[in-house]
């Protein structure tokens, strides 16, 4: 259990910026670990906007403080901040990665993957009252409105996964491949797995630069 409790590379908890973030989230809140990881779960989903278009190969790109630092990511750094932000307060965490369809995603995102398939989707798992729980801090609060979808809720005893429908009966996500969970974000997979995917989003070996606006700009 100690390996899903270490500061790391990725799960940088001990950077200053994060650590003083993590205590400003959990100001007033109780000191059970539900209620904190339940604090800092919120926030990571809200505060860090979702955007699949910011993806690089840089490793520093994975860090739980850029994630913060930069107020957008995507799925995997999101789930390394909440989970980094869980083992600073003693909570162990590990990484979860899986294939996932999502039917609701942008025509535009669809396009420019070339895939209605995400590879390597990131969530968390937090070890809570004995026992390990998913959590999936991805989709913030605006974007889920542009969606028409609900925000994800985590009350830290079940597991938070993305709905397979949506509350109106639409298709929402589905769980195509698990990868496994990691105590280290295992960066070269991750890499991997996009490369043998998304080959056209490279040329001449190198990712080229893709950026758009937003995933909330595509859906608008």
């Amino acid at each position: 259990m100690d390996n899903y409790l270490q500061a790391t590379r990725f799960f940088d908890y001990h950077q200053p910026q994060l650590a003083q973030w993590i205590e400003q989230q959990l100001d007033g809140v109780a000191t059970d670990p539900v209620s904190q990881v339940r604090a800092l779960y919120l926030a990571v989903r809200d505060e860090v906007h979702y955007n699949p278009y910011v993806f690089s190969e840089d490793p520093d790109t994975f860090h739980a403080s850029n994630a913060l630092i930069s107020g957008e990511s995507y799925c995997i750094p999101k789930a390394v901040l909440l989970g980094a932000a869980a083992r600073a307060i003693g909570v162990p965490s590990r990484l979860g990665l899986a294939d996932v369809r999502n039917h609701l995603s942008s025509p535009k995102l669809i396009e420019f993957l070339r895939s209605d398939i995400f590879r390597m989707h990131g969530y968390i798992e937090l070890y809570l009252n004995e026992r390990w729980v998913k959590a999936t801090p991805a989709f913030n609060n605006r974007l889920c409105q542009v969606m028409g979808v609900e925000p994800l809720a985590f009350d830290g005893l079940r597991d938070s996964v993305f709905q397979q429908y949506t509350a109106d009966g639409q298709a929402h996500m589905e769980y195509i491949e698990d990868h496994g969970v990691f105590d280290d974000l295992p960066h070269a997979l991750i890499v991997d797995s996009v490369r043998t995917h998304y080959g056209h989003l490279f040329q001449d070996g190198e990712l080229q630069d893709h950026r758009r606006d937003s995933l909330e700009s595509d859906l608008a």
